[in-house]
């Protein structure tokens, strides 16, 4: 829900070794699989990785298999033997042991879960069955949001983009089910598919509740969805970041669209406000009309599709396999996954921070944050001397660039302060559990509205292998489960973990001065610190990554969405690039003596290359491509290197090269 620019980026997990003294001598990772018969300026992702790319099996219950998000499969299996340990023991009541281990607990009573089929959802049911007027209605959505039910309201809580100092209460555009607004109109088959696909989902759950003529409601909420989703901006639109923020009077709000009833949805809310931000207001326009427009009877339709939608997966099986058989058409998953993979992650997600504390104990290695932190900071300095070089940028534009990059707060590893957990779990009741979960979430968010942000928060969690900038509140992030191979070996030689966690590195310092980013100063405040003339230059440099990454492909035809992607390509691009040049003031950086056949440059690139090794099923990629802001992990190690001449360089590539560009359409920006 927050403003948060990820990397996402998910590698293989091989812990560092903590019986190896830190002393000891780098060991030479071996690049092996190394396909002689593509060029390196060809096509370099498929150079480095089209051995392990033809041999790689993806599991029938997955949707790809590799590094980046995949890999946080292995880190599962870490966490998946904390809570198989925990769960089976007694610990005192509300300690982070018990909390995690009796929630794992619930989740794996199947036999429970099923033998209660509807009856945790009933009363909801219920309630909406006797809604009588539109007002009750608003006041029940409202109540739902507080139970983690959100459907045609979305709230949530975070700095005030022109006062950062201050949390505020935000409002953005929702109500839908499919996974944008674009599937609603698309034409071409693999959409139309999708649809049929959901609309067939929601007549099953009509049908699992005993509703008579599902078909038909499936139909009806369908075409409110669409109706909706008319009034729903872009994900390209919605990266403008100033177009999407609206501070407005709650009583002009009240005055505008008295069908939404804002003062009774906040009140209902438990928010004391006088003003919110309207993220899209033709959004909220649209709702407040439709509120008249659409039939009380076709509302609570479509509430009951939502709310059954939201508590789908913590019902009995045929619930659970009525959303798989939906997902199958989306992502090409054919199995679904184990009971204890599905509980895993939903430990870490719900209650990730009590988990955290017991993973940290158990598999970082301190060693590991002292050494990125010395990293960070590295790279810091060598993005101060990249900004002092630039050729398009005026020195007093550069002065507060720089007065940005140093006051970038750090976090390395874990929270300096753990979050608590104000609930209670009982293993015996796992719906209410994660109701109660999603209460205490709500509540937590509450707490902060109009009160400073806590500067001390992180919003993933220790154990997941990502990374983030947030630019709200001008920090970068580096859990503990990215620093591990292959980004990051304690004992690897400096071309591999600066082709490896360097580019994370280099590629979150980026995020700070990306096409988002680079709207916020160094506060998180959204202001002009530009010139207009700098600022100008800087959207011309922008637009050259649209266009470049526009006309790459997948899937043979499928364009990648230059304008979606933007931030983290330019993130990618820089990335690479201080991280090079990070690596080049090292001793092994100066050096040319040669490890495995590859000299240090190479050993970098190669190290780029295989951090991005992911193959993923061709449903999984379409969605991705339609929906996600980071490119397809082919055009992250591809598009970057045919920017940057030191790559050129390091293999020798040549004009006529499929990836060659000359120098002068070299992209640079940072």
């Amino acid at each position: 829900m927050k403003n948060l620019l990820y990397l996402s980026a998910m590698a293989v997990l091989v812990l560092a070794c903590k019986d190896k003294p830190a002393e000891a001598t780098p060991d030479p990772v071996v690049f092996d699989g190394i396909s002689a018969t593509i060029k390196p300026g060809d096509d370099f992702f498929h150079h480095v990785n089209k051995t392990w790319y033809d041999n790689a099996v993806i599991d029938e219950d997955q949707v790809g298999v590799g590094s980046y998000r995949f890999l946080n499969i292995p880190q599962q299996k870490l966490l998946q033997d904390i809570l198989e340990e925990v769960s089976q023991e007694t610990h005192p009541k509300g300690s982070i042991e018990q909390l995690v281990g009796d929630f794992y607990a619930s989740g794996m009573d199947t036999l429970s879960i099923n033998a209660r089929g509807t009856t945790p959802i009933q009363p909801i049911l219920d309630r909406i069955e006797a809604l009588q007027d539109v007002p009750a209605m608003m006041t029940f959505v409202a109540q739902q949001i507080r139970s983690g039910d959100y459907s045609m309201i979305y709230p949530y809580i975070s700095a005030d983009q022109k006062n950062s100092a201050m949390n505020i209460a935000h409002f953005v555009q929702s109500g839908l089910g499919l996974p944008d607004r674009d599937y609603y109109f698309g034409t071409d088959t693999s959409v139309t598919a999708i649809q049929e696909a959901y609309k067939k989902y929601l007549s099953s759950l009509f049908e699992l509740i005993g509703e008579p003529n599902a078909e038909a409601q499936a139909t009806t909420v369908y075409e409110i969805e669409k109706q909706l989703a008319e009034a729903h901006k872009t994900r390209i639109e919605r990266r403008v970041v100033k177009e999407n923020y609206n501070k407005l009077a709650v009583a002009e709000l009240q005055k505008s669209q008295s069908n939404i009833a804002w003062k009774n949805m906040l009140e209902t809310l438990g928010m004391a406000v006088d003003s919110v931000d309207v993220g899209q207001p033709a959004y909220y326009k649209k709702l407040d009309a439709m509120l008249k427009s659409v039939p009380l009877e076709q509302w609570k339709l479509y509430l009951k599709a939502n709310s059954i939608g939201t508590h789908v997966n913590i019902l009995s099986r045929p619930f659970q396999d009525a959303a798989f058989e939906y997902s199958k058409v989306l992502s090409g998953q054919s199995v679904q996954q184990s009971r204890s993979k599905q509980m895993v992650r939903r430990v870490d997600q719900q209650i990730g921070f009590a988990l955290g504390q017991i993973y940290v104990k158990r598999y970082f290695n301190e060693d590991a944050k002292k050494r990125a932190l010395e990293l960070v900071n590295n790279f810091q300095k060598t993005l101060e001397k990249r900004i002092n070089e630039l050729d398009w940028m005026s020195d007093s534009t550069k002065l507060k660039a720089k007065d940005k990059l140093w006051a970038i707060n750090k976090k390395i590893g874990y929270p300096d302060v753990w979050r608590t957990y104000d609930v209670t779990i009982d293993r015996a009741t796992f719906f209410e559990n994660v109701v109660a979960l999603r209460k205490e979430e709500y509540q937590y968010e509450l707490n902060t509205l109009n009160k400073p942000p806590n500067r001390d928060e992180w919003h993933t969690t220790p154990s997941t292998v990502t990374a983030y900038y947030n630019p709200s509140l001008n920090e970068i992030v580096f859990p503990a489960g990215i620093l591990q191979a292959p980004y990051f070996d304690l004992y690897a030689d400096d071309a591999v973990n600066y082709g490896g966690i360097g580019m994370v590195i280099g590629h979150e310092f980026t995020h700070a001065f990306d096409d988002q980013g680079a709207q916020f100063d160094k506060n998180g405040n959204v202001t002009d610190w530009w010139t207009e003339a700098d600022y100008t230059k800087f959207k011309e440099k922008t637009q050259q990554i649209i266009d470049q990454y526009s006309a790459f492909t997948v899937l043979d035809s499928v364009h990648l969405k230059g304008a979606l992607t933007v931030g983290e390509n330019t993130a990618d691009n820089g990335g690479i690039a201080i991280a090079f040049d990070a690596f080049k003031l090292t001793a092994q950086g100066q050096d040319t003596t040669k490890i495995g056949g590859y000299t240090p440059n190479q050993r970098f690139f190669l190290s780029v290359a295989r951090i991005w090794r992911v193959k993923t099923r061709d449903e999984f990629l379409r969605n991705y491509v339609a929906t996600d802001p980071h490119s397809p992990p082919i055009w992250r190690v591809n598009g970057p290197l045919m920017n940057f001449t030191p790559f050129y360089e390091a293999f020798n590539v040549q004009a006529g090269e499929a990836n060659f560009r000359p120098v002068e359409e070299r992209i640079k920006i940072w």
